[in-house]
């Protein structure tokens, strides 16, 4: 007994000690729980449809348990403190404060990435057309938002006057943006990529000012990473967009089939015929666009060949089916043109030749010379 009663005289003494353990246990009860809790609703939610339920059930599983450890530690040091009276405790309140607000933050980057991929995943199981440039644009706005937010929640959760921040800004800003003007180009570029939309995510662009050319897989605020036809990534500063020329081919209405075709100069009368062919043909294939321009004509006296143009537009953009059916066009015209029982000319060269010339083959006989002196009438 003797020893049982220092024990319980220390113990008495020191109950906050009990206290703190029994916060500690109940934070790692309660984080524990809520983790299973979070985990059986996301895995519940994912069955469903509804794009917001399991990026919310997703977003919530880490910062939940995380806040459930701040305010525990928190709640565990004010007893310490009101115990021991130990300076370093008196910065328990704001560290809290930042904390929670830290983690309200994550939460919701994680909840707008979440939505995001959940909204991207659905129109591409749906095979449903969407607009991923937007979708980009308004999550990056949107994260940006919550970090701005966040940082001045917490400067004045901190002490600090907003207002004299912002002033402090707006005058240190004019030195920021002479020290960092390229990058502030980029930015505005990236702006006016998102309100002009020469081209979105997944276009094909090239430009004739730079080598440029790829497919776009990303928009960012200061580059956009094109990725070339070599599979190379490129990239590009968006201020350089403000100032040269991009084409977008995804955006054609039509592709265009322009060939010049040469036949024999001895199929000259078979020109007229072989072109009224073709030109039917044109009009009468269902990959041709006979409401665009379509012509067929004789076109120019060339050094080998007399050249007819074949001018006209398929339906399809694709580039792949472009050169399909392009293989198919050309194999028909080479059939008409076989048909008429003419030829499609290939480099010649004709050489004429003197008729009092002859020809030496095959080591038989020489060409007479005209130079030479004609033969004495008798012999000496």
């Amino acid at each position: 007994m003797e020893y049982i009663r220092p024990l319980y005289a220390w113990s008495t003494e020191n109950t906050w000690i009990y206290q703190v353990f029994i916060i500690v246990f109940v934070s790692l009860l309660l984080s524990y729980v809520a983790g299973k809790l979070l985990d059986r609703l996301y895995a519940r939610f994912q069955k469903t449809r509804n794009t917001w339920d399991d990026a919310l059930a997703e977003s919530a599983r880490k910062p939940v348990r995380v806040l459930i450890w701040i305010i525990g530690i928190a709640f565990a040091a004010e007893i310490i403190h009101a115990k021991t009276d130990t300076p370093i405790f008196t910065a328990v309140d704001p560290i809290r404060d930042v904390g929670v607000i830290a983690v309200i933050a994550w939460f919701l980057l994680r909840l707008i990435n979440n939505v995001q991929k959940n909204v991207l995943q659905q129109h591409a199981t749906d095979d449903k057309p969407y607009d991923r440039t937007t979708l980009d644009a308004i999550g990056k706005l949107l994260r940006a938002t919550v970090i701005i937010t966040a940082f001045l929640v917490v400067l004045q959760t901190l002490g600090f006057s907003i207002s004299g921040v912002l002033a402090f800004g707006g005058i240190g800003g004019i030195a920021v943006g002479f020290a960092a003007k390229d990058m502030l180009a980029n930015f505005f570029g990236a702006m006016l990529v998102y309100l002009d939309r020469p081209f979105n995510v997944g276009d094909w662009i090239r430009s004739p000012d730079r080598e440029i050319e790829g497919i776009v897989e990303d928009i960012g605020w200061r580059i956009t990473t094109i990725r070339t036809f070599d599979k190379r990534p490129l990239y590009v500063p968006n201020s350089v967009f403000t100032s040269i020329i991009v084409e977008n081919p995804r955006r054609m209405s039509h592709r265009r089939i322009y060939e010049t075709i040469g036949i024999r100069y001895d199929d000259m009368d078979k020109m007229h015929a072989i072109t009224d062919e073709v030109r039917e043909m044109l009009q009468t294939h269902e990959e041709i666009d006979d409401s665009q321009t379509l012509m067929v004509y004789f076109n120019a006296f060339n050094a080998s060949s007399i050249d007819f143009m074949v001018y006209t537009f398929t339906h399809t953009t694709v580039w792949t089916e472009f050169h399909r059916v392009k293989h198919e066009i050309l194999l028909k015209i080479a059939d008409i043109i076989a048909s008429h029982g003419a030829e499609i000319a290939y480099p010649t060269r004709t050489l004429h030749v003197p008729e009092r010339v002859l020809l030496a083959r095959d080591g038989e006989g020489e060409a007479p010379d005209d130079d030479a002196a004609p033969a004495p009438a008798g012999g000496q």
